[in-house]
């Protein structure tokens, strides 16, 4: 579990350099945009940042403590998750396209720059692996709405611990 966590956590920075290469490569490439609600646009989770969470959390169908302790099922669904609860495939997939819509609602809120998709790819399963308080109250969310995206993946490189304690996995 250490080893997959330090794998996700190292996936995540290497998407968002990805596209910070891709940026700096391009001349004004602008935002991908999704859907347009009331004049505002609303950036949705691409089908390769569902498929980068599908691949890096894994799919249990039967409940099991995460490192932090907490009863988690299907794609690291944390919520109303009992000891002794199993699921089918389809509630797995369900349940992370229900949740998914709830985690790109936190990261299209708190960033305040144009994001490529692949970044907010990667800030969505950044959030969905470590929860909207710490997106919120991180440093990477400062230095990235102050336009300082070289500095992100070194900030995402921090967040190393669970419950305090330094995990090899993060």
């Amino acid at each position: 579990m250490a080893e997959y966590l330090r794998f996700l956590t190292q996936k995540i920075m290497m998407t968002f350099a990805k596209c910070l290469l891709k940026k700096a490569m391009q001349l004004n490439t602008g935002v991908v945009k999704k859907q347009k609600f009331g004049g505002i646009i609303k950036m949705n989770i691409s089908n390769e940042g569902l498929s980068l969470i599908k691949k890096f959390e894994g799919c249990e169908l039967e409940a099991y403590k995460c490192p932090a302790g907490v009863w988690t099922i299907g794609y690291g669904h944390t919520k109303n998750v009992r000891e002794g609860m199993t699921i089918s495939k389809e509630q797995a997939d369900n349940m992370l396209l229900n949740e998914l819509d709830e985690y790109c609602e936190y990261v299209e809120k708190a960033i305040k720059v144009n994001l490529e998709q692949c970044q907010f790819d990667a800030l969505v399963s950044w959030t969905y692996n470590l929860g909207s308080t710490n997106l919120h109250e991180s440093t990477m969310l400062k230095v990235l709405n102050e336009k300082d995206y070289e500095e992100v993946p070194n900030q995402l490189k921090r967040w190393n611990k669970v419950s305090g304690v330094i995990n090899d996995g993060l």
